[in-house]
């Protein structure tokens, strides 16, 4: 099979010469992966050491100290915290639908224009859904769980409940999809794709751009507190669009230069072997699946003396 043919069927029920062999083994690996990236995961280092630096460095002021002065000045905040927040599982999952659909034996310009029209209908579903998110949570404001500072229990923040249900929710989401790609499950997206070939990548984005119904990243809420106060929806979505396309400029640059800079040479070691597209699918989704559930379902309430999980102390 070309690595054209395998792009069309990649995203539908693999035919059975594409699944991998030993997927049990596979998928127990791919979710102590995830375990341990769950462990292992220091979000102090992810929002602080990297999100806060970035920010203030981008912005030229302290992005966490530093009030919202207006439109302008949201919409550049928006955009640069998204950047800011670019190391998330969601990304894995990302481009882990991406990397099927790339060509191999195309000129640089071909490359670059399969490149583009992948990522745009992953942007397509993200900005769908924090566009709308943005809308409402801008005209609900402060009503909204995730912008509550109430807790409950031993001192469980309200809006991390919020966190925890929607990303448990994404996560079981990767997490199947990926055993569909191995065809463990059915597909639930199959019938859909059938009708509209492009609607996984749409699917996935929104997924995504679902993150943020969740994100209790410091600089977001800000934005979003920033957004609930000006009841406009119209500026609720646009920035929360902004903040969602920012979160995607570090995959997409990478993912266009890896597809560039190496001629192809990734694409033919993807179509070399049989079942490798599938693996590769697979494998991203259950990782970050994995990784998604257990962080913030099991080890985000041990926090809180809700049950246990290891952590590293870092």
């Amino acid at each position: 099979m070309t690595l054209a043919e395998s792009a069309e069927s990649s995203h539908q029920i693999p035919l059975e010469g594409d699944v991998p062999p030993h997927r049990g083994r596979l998928i127990v690996l791919s979710v102590l992966a995830g375990a341990a990236l769950a462990a292992l995961w220091s979000f102090h280092f992810v929002d602080s050491v990297i999100g806060d630096n970035v920010a203030n460095t981008l912005l030229g002021y302290d992005a966490k100290g530093t009030a919202i002065t207006g439109v302008v000045a949201g919409a550049v905040f928006a955009f640069v915290s998204g950047l800011a927040g670019t190391f998330t599982a969601c990304n894995v999952a990302a481009f882990g639908a991406v990397v099927p659909l790339v060509r191999e034996g195309l000129s640089w310009r071909d490359r670059l224009r399969e490149t583009l029209r992948p990522l745009g209908r992953l942007a397509l579903g993200m900005v769908v859904v924090s566009g709308v998110y943005g809308a409402v949570g801008a005209l609900i404001g402060k009503n909204l769980p995730q912008l509550s500072t109430a807790t409950v229990g031993d001192g469980l923040p309200v809006r991390l409940i919020q966190a925890s249900v929607v990303f448990g929710i994404i996560g079981l989401a990767f997490v199947w999809l990926g055993l569909a790609a191995l065809r463990v499950v059915p597909d639930p997206l199959a019938p859909l794709e059938r009708r509209f070939p492009h609607a996984r990548l749409v699917v996935l984005g929104a997924l995504v751009g679902g993150f943020l119904i969740g994100r209790p990243f410091p600089l977001f809420h800000k934005l979003f507190t920033y957004a609930a106060e000006t009841h406009n929806p119209f500026y609720g979505a646009g920035v929360f669009i902004l903040q969602s396309l920012g979160n995607i400029v570090v995959m997409a640059v990478l993912f266009a230069l890896l597809m560039l800079v190496g001629r192809g040479g990734f694409a033919r070691w993807l179509a070399a072997r049989p079942g490798r597209l599938v693996t590769v699918t697979a494998v991203a989704f259950i990782v970050a699946g994995a990784f998604t559930v257990l962080y913030w379902d099991v080890r985000l309430p041990a926090m809180f003396g809700y049950g246990w999980y290891p952590t590293v102390p870092w």
